[in-house]
């Protein structure tokens, strides 16, 4: 048994390969899924996509599937959604699921490593399944944020779910993004969205406690700090691969005793370990799909087979473009 799946062959390079699967299914609790729809990352993988990541850098260690490291070639993406073809397992035949797997467009997974979705669950926007649960966590990272004013940077997927997120946790959100288009959208979503430069005046006088950096941008967290108020917290989702830094931590971070922290989806924080699991998010996000606009996210679709101009398309930035999917015949 066959399949294809796409890798990652050089800086901008993208190529089809083949992959055999095991045939029948090699032991209880497997599944055949034929892919639907595969998303592709704004973030780390358009890092891997552009060469700007470490090439020892281990992908993920806690998901099979995505095993080996950043040297080139690899397989990529966390985004697959599919229908079970074959069962070894409980789940039946036809059952929709998410896989956190690479593009491919048949794949042999373990049952305990899919999320079995709704009946009648939209493929397409399910594949923002991902950015919907790592926008609840940096939510909840975010902690008490009832009647503030919080600032996010960056109106790509994650920092749009992310504001909305805010928004129904009682927070005053107030976003900034350079692309005019990208305002508009969040605009148009309830989201109040200004000029990076403007973003300044349109806060209280004495600074937030709280700006989410989500641009990707390696120069928007020294600009993040000035915004904050005495001891506010720059909550950083932004991974900017291999792309330097640089922070003015002088008097003024010093002396307002500033924080700068990190947001991850990959683990639960142990100050939220009590109350939360991996589980137990990922749960609330599937319900999240149904109740957030991800239908004005999901802008752009490719057939699988014309993957090297997706990237292309979202390298460059092509107008119009929020999350981009490949869509599998």
């Amino acid at each position: 048994m066959h399949a294809v799946r796409l890798l990652f062959v050089g800086p901008r390079q993208v190529q089809f390969a083949p992959v055999d699967l095991p045939e029948p299914l090699p032991g209880p609790g497997t599944l055949l899924v034929r892919t639907l729809f595969s998303g592709i990352s704004s973030g780390t993988e358009l890092l891997g996509y552009r060469g700007l990541l470490d090439p020892e850098l281990p992908i993920d260690e806690r998901i099979g599937s995505l095993g080996g490291t950043f040297r080139y070639p690899f397989p990529y993406g966390y985004s697959c959604v599919g229908v079970v073809e074959k069962s070894a397992g409980a789940l039946p035949p036809g059952t929709p699921v998410f896989a956190f797997h690479p593009h491919q467009d048949r794949f042999v997974v373990g049952e305990d490593d899919v999320v079995a979705l709704p009946a009648g669950t939209d493929p397409r926007l399910a594949t923002l399944l991902p950015f919907v649960e790592t926008g609840l966590q940096l939510s909840l990272d975010a902690g008490q944020v009832a009647q503030e004013t919080v600032v996010v940077l960056g109106l790509g997927v994650v920092g749009l779910l992310t504001a909305l997120l805010l928004q129904r946790a009682g927070a005053t959100v107030v976003t900034a993004d350079p692309l005019p288009e990208r305002r508009s959208l969040a605009t148009a979503l309830g989201i109040r969205a200004v000029q990076p430069e403007e973003l300044a005046s349109q806060l209280p006088s004495g600074g937030v406690p709280l700006a989410v950096e989500l641009s990707g941008s390696p120069v928007a967290l020294a600009g993040t700090l000035d915004l904050l108020a005495h001891e506010g917290t720059a909550l950083v989702g932004s991974w900017y691969g291999r792309q330097q830094v640089q922070l003015p931590l002088g008097g003024a971070f010093h002396r307002r005793r500033l924080t700068i922290r990190s947001s991850q989806v990959s683990t639960i924080p142990a100050a939220l370990a009590g109350r939360w699991d991996v589980g137990r998010r990922r749960r609330v996000a599937v319900a999240l799909l149904d109740e957030l606009p991800l239908s004005a996210l999901a802008t752009t679709e490719f057939a699988f087979e014309e993957a090297p101009q997706a990237y292309r398309a979202l390298d460059s930035r092509e107008p119009g473009i929020v999350h981009v999917a490949l869509r599998y015949s």
